[in-house]
């Protein structure tokens, strides 16, 4: 009687477990998923712009460097944020800054205006991101974190192909203020769910400590001896994927448009490519926890530096889908790896801080890539030229990774 009443009270631990795993992961995912329909709609935003309010390659550079701006602050002050007051309080500030930005998007007239607003929204994108991977990587069992933050991970391809239905449908018919109107809506859902959500135990664990350290021991433990290692690997890495990954994908509806295609063309092809997001996340969550973060970080990088290559140099439709549907199957399953492993990398104290860290090094890449990008584009430079020094970057990302990377394939986190 008391082996069978044991082993009941085991499985309903291990169901509420599971409960408990799935909503965090859910919960986390939906603001996920609501940074990746705000960054999407903003590619989307500036080939509208272009037409309405007649910008310049230069103007449009500057909007999604502006917002990558923002993205280096927040991912720096609100990655410190989480090792000081907890991954939750951080979460929730975060989600809540780019939620009532996006929607006064809705309401700008000026260039201006808009500069300032996507600063405030990059500075929640950026915080959000590096803060939820800390957080759910902190609540589950290393056998499946891995899996577990891709698939969190996961939630920006349904964020972004949300992004490209609203553009397809709402922006040629009813313009883009309606579009980012609607997307700030959902998102006070999620802030409404958070609430419910626990804090991480391991940072739990942390605050009882008599002794904590101050923000600038975390920043400077960070580069200590220990971490060096680890913290150049991480910087390389955020910095060459993200200066590739938003100087590519934010122009991504008007580099179609340069090939020749229509505004409503564009807006087509791109959702068609945001459709192999998915794939490309699986896949990473199914490979992560068999063959190990390197393998995979490695093995999807070298595939979004070729397809990279062939969709720069591709003239015909058919080209221009396959590859595009390649760089987004392997550069976001990437994205889902990078994820996973930078949070692995620290110990409890400091992984809000050296996350943020990484993650504001790599904003710097995504100011740099869109102006790039607009700069280039004004002088003439061909598309194939630009998108091969998107392959570099991201080859040197690999070198990184194979070179100084350490493999964290289901170790315990550090402590």
């Amino acid at each position: 009687m008391n082996i069978l009443l044991h082993a009941t009270t085991e499985r309903k631990a291990l169901v509420q477990k599971t409960v408990s795993k799935h909503k965090l992961l859910t919960i986390a995912g939906l603001g996920w998923m609501f940074d990746a329909l705000d960054v999407g709609l903003l590619s989307f935003l500036l080939a509208a712009l272009k037409q309405d309010w007649g910008l310049t390659a230069q103007q449009m550079g500057w909007i999604g460097s502006v917002n990558s701006i923002g993205m280096a602050v927040g991912a720096f002050l609100f990655g410190v944020m989480a090792d000081r007051t907890g991954r939750k309080s951080a979460f929730i500030v975060t989600l809540l800054l780019f939620s009532v930005g996006s929607g006064l998007t809705a309401l700008v007239s000026t260039l201006g205006a808009l500069l300032v607003l996507r600063f405030f929204i990059g500075m929640g994108l950026g915080g959000e991101l590096p803060v939820a991977s800390t957080l759910v990587a902190e609540s589950v069992e290393s056998h499946e974190r891995g899996r577990i933050v891709v698939l969190l991970e996961s939630f920006w391809a349904f964020g972004w192909l949300a992004a490209a239905l609203i553009a397809y449908f709402i922006i040629p018919d009813y313009g883009w203020r309606v579009a980012m109107a609607i997307s700030a809506l959902p998102a006070f859902y999620a802030i409404y769910l958070r609430w419910s959500l626990p804090d991480s135990p391991r940072f739990a664990q942390l605050q009882s400590r008599e002794n904590k350290p101050s923000i600038l021991k975390n920043i400077t433990d960070v580069w200590s001896a220990d971490y060096r290692r680890a913290t150049i690997m991480l910087w390389i890495l955020w910095f060459c994927v993200v200066f590739s990954y938003y100087g590519m994908f934010l122009w991504l509806p008007s580099v179609v448009m340069l090939k020749g295609f229509s505004l409503v063309k564009s807006f087509q092809y791109v959702l068609i490519m945001t459709l192999a997001q998915l794939p490309g996340y699986f896949t990473a969550a199914w490979l992560i926890e068999r063959y190990g973060r390197k393998f995979v970080l490695a093995t999807y990088l070298t595939g979004t530096a070729v397809s990279a290559y062939f969709f720069g140099a591709a003239e015909a439709v058919s080209q221009l889908l396959i590859f595009g549907m390649l760089l987004s199957f392997f550069n976001l399953g990437a994205w889902g790896a990078l994820y996973a492993y930078t949070p692995e990398q620290y110990p409890t104290a400091i992984r809000g801080t050296g996350a943020g860290m990484a993650a504001s090094i790599g904003r710097v890449g995504g100011i740099l890539g869109p102006l790039m990008v607009g700069y280039l584009v004004a002088s003439g430079s061909s598309i194939t030229l630009i998108f091969t020094l998107f392959c570099i970057s991201i080859m040197i990302a690999v070198g990184a990774v194979i070179i100084l990377g350490r493999e964290t394939k289901q170790t315990d986190l550090l402590e």
